[in-house]
């Protein structure tokens, strides 16, 4: 047995190592990256949260220079001797990290360029970036066909789909075949987005909303359906993919509305119409139009408060560079009274559209705060709205409505349509006067200022009465509605202010005699409390229960009243 276990093995034979060469190239090593994953984390964590893309490109170089020494897959030391990634070579998951951060670093340096505004000779530096990104995500996703699993393979294509559209997109010599690549892009990312973690889902899907927006530009240059404001607003929160096309998208926007603008000659407002000479007047006036269609036109699907916040800061921006040019060109007018009396008119016409918008912006936030004003917390764990912060945003609305009657009550020939416009804003003006007396009242009822808040419940309630008694015969029927439950209210918070102020009145001697009778001059309540200079010879604690969090009892303070006989009187 002994000798038999003492002799050497047999020596295999050629034919047995070919046929395990053979069972490994039958069942290769498959690795598994989650592209996406890897991707959006990186970005994330190393500067394109913020947009910072030299932070992002050192990143990568740096963890290529970590990836390169750790596979000690050096490039020569001094002079540097290129090293080639085959499909030999990759006998670990890291070669496929090398070619994937290579990818990266070459087109977060394309995306730094582009940024920064190139000039010529950076946007062909920035085209050869652009190249070798693709370049070299083409060679990711090959080996990642070879050599990785079915899904990895799948989100490589998509990564290199993208690349490619990324760089056709940006030479605008082939969009048709940039439109082909992002769609590719698209298909694959739903196609994974089916399966998997919540996470993953969620990755894919907000891969799938950066690709839309260029999809839809493309379509765009191509002839399909144009591109709205709204859409730009919503593409702003996008990061990477916005800024790849911004300055493209708001040159087809500045492109179309030149076009649209030549048409437009006059500016209609409450039955007049002046005339628009300046091309610059026209174009700010149309994007102010346009936004506003964007603001009133979604019927089926309503905006949200904040977007809707966001389209009124860029309406005001379009108006105010309105009102700019309109005064540059009234400055130069010189002495031509016809020309000054249109640009004053002009000028007039959009400040009172500036202002009617200002006062519907100030009511979509006193909306969002009745919203949060009854609520406890809100599901963002926000604070709940005061009192005082309504009477502040009623406040800057009663001051919106005086400006405008004002400015529109102006002009010495006042024509029906703005008398009926001035009328109608007066009411408003009223209405929201009973909405500030409703709110102020609420501020002094939450201090338990009673009388006070009686007051202006009831002043409150003769204002909306008034109101309503105006409105009796107006057309306005949500103005009247509100306007008839801020009554409502009013009356019973009055009566509910009249009555706990009465309860108080009346309860207020019982509290006083109540406290009255129960002062004393030995205190008899700390009589049973023992304080540890009492009980020096006994061992008793002065630190009370565990659970309580009084303080130890060590001696009383302030000390105690004590009887002291009075000395006797003396009558001479």
């Amino acid at each position: 047995m002994s000798k038999l276990a003492n002799q050497p093995a047999p020596p295999s034979s050629d034919m047995d190592v070919d046929s395990a060469a053979a069972v490994e190239e039958k069942n290769p090593v498959r690795f598994s990256i989650n592209v996406l994953e890897l991707m959006r984390e990186a970005q994330m964590q190393h500067g394109l949260r913020h947009g910072d893309y030299t932070r992002y490109r050192r990143y990568c170089t740096a963890r290529l220079r970590r990836l390169y020494k750790s596979l000690k897959f050096l490039h020569g030391r001094g002079k540097y001797t290129r090293r080639n990634i085959t499909e030999s070579t990759v006998t670990d998951v890291r070669f496929l990290h090398v070619v994937f951060y290579t990818a990266e670093r070459a087109w977060s340096h394309a995306m730094e360029k582009k940024t920064a505004g190139p000039n010529a000779p950076q946007r062909i530096y920035m085209l050869g970036r652009f190249r070798k990104a693709v370049k070299w995500a083409a060679l990711f996703s090959q080996l990642c066909s070879i050599k990785g699993d079915s899904r990895t393979s799948l989100e490589a294509e998509a990564y290199a789909s993208y690349m490619k559209g990324t760089l056709l997109f940006e030479q605008e010599k082939n969009i048709e075949a940039a439109m082909l690549n992002f769609k590719n892009t698209r298909t694959v990312y739903e196609e994974l987005g089916k399966y998997g973690s919540i996470e993953n889902q969620l990755l894919c899907r907000q891969r799938i909303e950066e690709v839309e927006p260029m999809i839809g530009f493309c379509s765009r240059k191509l002839g399909g359906s144009a591109l709205q404001e709204h859409d730009l607003l919503d593409m702003e929160k996008e990061g990477p993919a916005y800024d790849l096309f911004k300055a493209k998208i708001e040159a087809v926007l500045s492109e179309t509305r030149s076009q649209q603008a030549a048409s437009m000659t006059e500016f209609n407002w409450l039955g007049r119409r002046f005339p628009i000479t300046s091309a610059k007047t026209r174009v700010s006036i149309l994007k102010a139009q346009q936004l506003e269609k964007d603001l009133n036109g979604a019927a089926t699907e309503p905006i949200p408060a904040d977007k809707k916040l966001a389209i009124f800061d860029k309406l005001f921006s379009a108006y105010h560079e309105a009102r700019s040019c309109i005064r540059n060109d009234l400055a130069s007018a010189g002495n031509a009274e016809n020309i000054r009396d249109e640009l004053n008119g002009l000028d007039k016409a959009v400040s009172a559209v500036l202002g009617l918008r200002t006062i519907e912006r100030n009511q979509l936030l006193v909306t969002i705060a009745k919203s949060k004003f009854a609520k406890h917390r809100d599901e963002k764990n926000e604070k709940i709205t005061k009192p005082e912060e309504l009477v502040r945003l009623y406040d800057l609305l009663i001051q919106n409505t005086t400006d405008l009657t004002d400015l529109v009550s102006s002009g010495r020939d006042k024509n029906e349509e703005e008398n009926a416009f001035v009328r109608e804003y007066e009411l408003k003006d009223l209405a929201f006067r009973a909405e500030r007396c409703f709110y102020l009242a609420k501020s002094y009822s939450s201090v338990s200022k009673r009388a006070e808040a009686y007051a202006l419940f009831s002043y409150a309630h003769s204002l909306a009465d008034s109101a309503l008694q105006e409105l009796a015969n107006s057309p306005h029927k949500t103005l009247i509605q509100d306007l008839e439950a801020l009554s409502f209210n009013c009356r019973s918070n009055s009566c509910i202010e009249h009555a706990t102020g009465i309860m108080e009145d009346e309860s207020a001697p019982e509290r006083l005699s109540k406290g009255v009778s129960t002062i004393s001059l030995g205190d008899d309540k700390r009589k049973d409390t023992k304080y540890l200079l009492d009980i020096l010879g006994s061992y008793e604690s002065a630190l009370g229960e565990q659970s309580a969090k009084a303080p130890c009892r060590i001696s009383q303070f302030p000390p105690p009243f004590q009887s002291v006989p009075c000395n006797p009187i003396v009558l001479d």
